[in-house]
């Protein structure tokens, strides 16, 4: 704990606090669309909340604390996504018991190593490229804004180019600040949505069918591996830290499998988020940025107490806002990710692909653009850096040397 206030800083501090706000900024929309579509009790909304937060929580500052690195644990954005559209067709009851199958499945891959062993294989062009295609919607969405809410928007880039100009480890800091006096000056700000009620978690009793297992169970495994923990290990190796993939995807998969009854269905290795608290705006000692991640552990602790207060929270902030923060707080992660893609001339044009598919956001059978990115970038590679064996010279016959010529 001594050397937790030895490394602390500001600007560790606003970066784990604005990865976290990131984090509940879009995927917490698709719970609630999810919830929605099944029609989940309010009750059961503010369980599922309660336990996603607590989860990442608790993991998060556990695992960074162990290994001194920015691990940022949340849950599976696409996991949720593919829940929208699986979860009218089965019972909540049925649905938790596909969550314990699933978390089970990725806790064997993390305790049998293989998860390391592919990793380890997979080209660093490959994996920024991926990374950047993940995190280039958030930029694009950053200048989309504008359209929204140009004051806004323009006044937080001015904010972050002036400040990274003269304070960089502050810039985002900076950025938030001025977003928010601004909403609060021109009324964006509505106050009257925030609501103060604390979370109350509750128990379902899982049920396990073959239909739940299949539907469920079998598509968050994939997603959660292609999706979450391939690109959270891609942000973690571009930032130079090495941690092994095994500790993290059992950890995850453990505290799934506890928090499971509750309905959480499934906390992963970040990736979007985490590209902030391992960038130099979280420190620029890279042994300092695990503060980050512990301060967003925090964060989702605090929120996650109170759930229809973190629901209203982000209903009364501007949408634009939240986009251009985003986007500015992922700009040196960006930049990073597009350097590391580029910079090896021979696997250019795979990490072209890799790039393309992932920030095109296709879903074929299902499936992530990462994952797709991922395979389509493999593939290339494989093509374009395989070699045929060259054919052997033709023997040359063996010439008798020549008698030296006679002196006259």
């Amino acid at each position: 704990m001594h050397a937790l206030f030895r490394d602390f800083s500001l600007s560790a501090l606003v970066a784990g606090f604005i990865a976290t706000v990131i984090s509940y900024a879009g995927p917490l929309v698709i719970i609630f669309q999810a919830a929605d579509s099944a029609g989940l009790s309010h009750a059961v909304v503010a369980s599922w909340v309660w336990a996603i937060s607590i989860g990442s929580a608790v993991l998060g500052i556990v695992l960074s604390l162990r290994y001194r690195v920015p691990i940022v644990i949340a849950w599976s954005a696409p996991g949720s996504a593919l829940l929208v559209s699986l979860l009218p067709q089965v019972s909540l009851n049925q649905a938790v018991g596909a969550y314990l199958v699933s978390n089970l499945i990725i806790l064997l891959v993390g305790l049998s190593g293989t998860f390391d062993r592919i990793i380890g294989k997979l080209p660093g062009a490959i994996a920024a490229a991926m990374l950047a295609g993940i995190l280039f919607s958030f930029g694009a969405r950053l200048f989309l804004s504008v359209d929204e809410q140009p004051g806004l928007v323009l006044a937080m880039f001015a904010t972050y180019l002036l400040v990274k100009r003269l304070a960089p480890r502050y810039a985002v800091m900076a950025v938030l600040l001025v977003g928010t006096l601004i909403a609060l000056a021109s009324g964006q700000l509505r106050q009257e949505a925030l609501v103060f009620e604390l979370a109350t978690p509750l128990w379902i009793s899982p049920e396990f069918s073959l239909a739940a297992t299949l539907n469920i169970a079998l598509p968050l495994v994939l997603v959660a591996l292609t999706g979450q923990f391939v690109p959270g290990m891609a942000v973690l190796r571009a930032a130079g830290y090495q941690t092994p993939a095994s500790p993290i995807i059992t950890g995850s998969a453990l505290g799934s499998l506890l928090l499971a009854p509750f309905a959480c269905h499934g906390l992963n290795l970040a990736a979007i988020t985490a590209a902030i608290c391992t960038s130099r705006e979280a420190h620029e000692q890279a042994d300092k940025r695990y503060v980050s991640a512990v301060v967003g552990g925090a964060v989702y602790l605090l929120f996650g107490l109170f759930g229809a207060t973190l629901v209203s929270l982000f209903a009364a902030f501007p949408q634009a806002l939240i986009a251009a923060l985003a986007g500015l707080a992922l700009f040196g992660a960006i930049g990073n990710a597009l350097a590391g893609a580029m910079g090896q001339p021979d696997d250019r044009e795979a990490a072209l692909i890799t790039f393309l598919v992932s920030a095109s956001g296709m879903s074929l059978l299902g499936l992530s653009a990462a994952f797709w990115g991922l395979l389509f970038g493999i593939a290339a590679h494989l093509l374009l850096s395989w070699r045929t064996r060259p054919a052997p010279a033709a023997a040359t016959p063996l010439v008798e040397p020549a008698a030296p010529a006679r002196q006259p």
